[in-house]
């Protein structure tokens, strides 16, 4: 047989057999005297087997142990690994499927910012009086990236926090007058009294427990200067100002 007659007699394609022969699962054969490569019976059925292999799901390199005269790892010793594999992948693809169901029937439907956690969504639904401030609008999307990257234990202090503060008597309307007073600062200057007023505003709506103990804020912090880099200037120092009166111990 030549190299096309092997591949459609098997069901694969030609690049597929030379592709085979490349990772040394596939013997090529010798070229006959006009050039031409002869394949035999044995290609044909080491080929169908390696097609139902992978057909299964194994990888070459698992395919190769197989195959391998030496018997690196037996038939059945690849195809408990690889089932079980398989089990760990329903499970994940259950769960993804449970938390996308859970996104789709959200009440009040996804947030801009989404898809977050139903309790970070729910607090972005006690923010919706907000959604006309930019500084509000930067606020969720520093929370999104907080809970993508924070642990399971600081979310949960984050989201507790977050909310209590915004539960309070006045606590949303505290919050849209930090935000109204910190959206002002777009184009002020350092000088500007409103930044020591909007960062007493902004203190007094944050709990003081939403700050990890011992707080110790490093001004070189990489991550702190891009944050801070995002802001103007003005706004930015106000941020600043914030973070030392609840250091400080000056918050709610």
């Amino acid at each position: 047989m030549r190299i096309g007659e092997l591949a459609a007699a098997v069901g694969v394609t030609t690049r597929t057999v030379r592709h085979y022969h490349h990772q040394g699962l596939l013997p090529e054969p010798d070229r006959r005297p006009n050039g031409y490569r002869e394949y035999t019976l044995r290609h044909a059925v080491v080929l169908a087997r390696i097609r139902r292999l992978t057909e299964l799901g194994l990888g070459l390199a698992e395919v190769r142990d197989v195959l391998a005269e030496d018997a690196g790892k037996d038939l059945v010793e690849v195809l408990t690994e690889l089932d079980e594999d398989l089990s760990r992948q329903e499970a994940a693809i259950r769960e993804r499927r449970v938390r996308l169901r859970a996104l789709l029937e959200s009440e009040g439907g996804l947030p801009v910012e989404g898809p977050v956690s139903p309790q970070l969504a729910a607090l972005f639904r006690d923010m919706a009086h907000l959604s006309d401030s930019p500084m509000a609008a930067k606020d969720r999307e520093m929370l999104a990236l907080i809970e993508t990257t924070a642990g399971p234990e600081a979310r949960e202090q984050l989201m507790g926090a977050l909310g209590s503060a915004l539960d309070r008597p006045g606590g949303k309307e505290r919050a849209l007058a930090a935000y109204a007073l910190l959206d002002e600062l777009v184009d002020a200057d350092l000088a500007d009294p409103r930044v020591e007023e909007a960062a007493r505003a902004l203190a007094d709506c944050l709990p003081r427990d939403l700050l990890p103990e011992p707080l110790d804020v490093d001004p070189d912090n990489s991550f702190l200067r891009a944050f801070y880099a995002d802001f103007a200037p003005a706004q930015a120092e106000a941020i600043r100002r914030t973070l030392r009166l609840l250091m400080e111990g000056d918050g709610p």
